[in-house]
């Protein structure tokens, strides 16, 4: 089933009672949520325990991981393994992020193993997609991120896909306050939709979710999540107040 979904990258940001706070404040104000609408909240790993008994008795509101090992297990100093991740609670992976890729060099063949050992756990992957500011100036944007997408992706099967939702951050636009417009989301979002329909088909194309995650914050969101390929988005900088968030999930909410 297509969702639509809201997810919250805090990335390195909030001590923990500060994050406390916010999951708090962000509980009292959220909506009310449902299998097809949902929350998901990636905390830095130090806050993933904390946040997921704060969100226990609460459904379709998820805690996710910003990152996880390469490795199942072992002497990897300062890694956090995927089992590791699900025996805290954790479903929700993000992977691929474009941050990882150019700070930790992270390779289509470290995110290739990434992906399997979280999928290996039934765990669900965000998995990040876009393209640099040179790459979309030179209009090759569409290939670049195809290339993206079948190097990480297209070694699953239709069943696995399912796990897979798909981020899609025009790298230009993050934490830059320079956003992609409405059309320009659209047209690479339609883009990645058709780039899974040449693989898996139609059916599986239709049903997957796509997010947004390029500066979207609460005076963009609802014209954003109002194109039809846009399902929601991966919020960085705006995630971090409930004031400026919660405005976010409720653009999701009344977006058809």
């Amino acid at each position: 089933m297509r969702k639509k979904i809201v997810a919250a990258n805090w990335k390195m940001n909030l001590t923990l009672e500060e994050g406390k706070v916010l999951t708090e404040a962000i509980l009292a104000g959220l909506p009310e949520l449902n299998e097809s609408k949902q929350v998901v909240i990636a905390p830095p790993f130090l806050h993933i325990v904390p946040t997921q008994l704060l969100l226990d008795e609460y459904e379709h509101i998820h805690v996710a991981s910003q990152n996880v090992a390469s490795e199942a297990s072992g002497a990897y100093t300062g890694e956090v393994a995927a089992l590791q991740l699900k025996s805290a609670g954790v479903q929700h992976i993000i992977i691929g992020h474009s941050e990882r890729r150019q700070y930790f060099n992270e390779t289509n063949t470290i995110l290739i193993k990434k992906i399997n050992l979280a999928l290996a756990q039934n765990q669900h992957i965000i998995f990040c997609c876009g393209e640099p500011l040179e790459v979309r100036d030179s209009n090759q944007q569409a290939t670049y991120v195809a290339d993206q997408i079948a190097a990480a992706l297209f070694h699953l099967d239709a069943t696995t896909l399912a796990n897979i939702t798909i981020a899609y951050e025009p790298i230009w636009a993050i934490g830059t306050g320079r956003t992609a417009t409405s059309q320009q989301a659209q047209e690479m979002h339609a883009h990645i939709r058709q780039i899974i329909a040449s693989k898996y088909g139609n059916d599986i194309a239709n049903n997957t979710t796509i997010l947004y995650g390029g500066s979207c914050n609460d005076k963009n969101a609802q014209e954003l999540f109002a194109c039809p390929d846009v399902d929601g988005g991966l919020i960085g900088g705006a995630s971090l107040k409930a004031t400026t968030f919660l405005p976010i999930v409720q653009a999701m909410m009344e977006a058809k």
